[in-house]
């Protein structure tokens, strides 16, 4: 996306800090725990537990920039968020729903909350002149709850009030 900074992508995450991890959404940093292995190596790893499914992550602290844990993106990326969901002057290509599926699952991996924007925007555009396929709902679903989540953290309201924000940009 020109223009747009990516949420900062952290390593130095400490017990008790929001992160973001792609395609889980968001976790709280529960523990850094080190494990010894039996070639003697020890690894130090975060402990994420996602707030919306609960599952339990640990993602080795050498590779959280790899696999992309980030912090809780700021207000000035919530600004951007918003500008992508109220843009309607969007060129959608004509594809298939299985290609246009693995595309946005591609978004949706990445973790960008802008990739994330694009999805949902996108799917709703398409919604409204069309039935969406069955995955493609659920990849709705999806997009919707993963930056619901993320933008009532950021901006320290409940996801109600984003929820709230999101029918009125996206007119639902």
């Amino acid at each position: 996306m020109a223009g747009k900074n990516p949420p900062e992508v952290r390593v130095d995450f400490k017990a008790g800090d929001m992160a973001v991890y792609p395609a889980h959404g968001v976790g709280i940093v529960e523990k850094i725990e080190t494990k010894c292995f039996n070639d003697g190596k020890k690894e130090s790893f975060y402990v994420l537990r996602i707030l919306d499914t609960g599952i339990t992550i640990m993602i080795p602290m050498g590779n959280a920039e790899q696999v992309g844990l980030r912090a809780i993106m700021d207000a000035s990326a919530v600004r951007s968020v918003y500008k992508i969901l109220k843009e309607r002057e969007v060129e959608l290509e004509p594809k298939p729903w299985n290609r246009r599926y693995r595309m946005y699952m591609e978004k949706l991996k990445s973790g960008s909350p802008f990739d994330i924007a694009e999805v949902l925007r996108n799917l709703l555009l398409l919604k409204s002149g069309k039935a969406l396929s069955f995955g493609e709902r659920k990849m709705l679903d999806s997009a919707r709850s993963l930056l619901v989540k993320e933008i009532s953290i950021a901006k320290s309201v409940t996801e109600d009030v984003v929820e709230a924000d999101l029918r009125r940009f996206l007119n639902l």
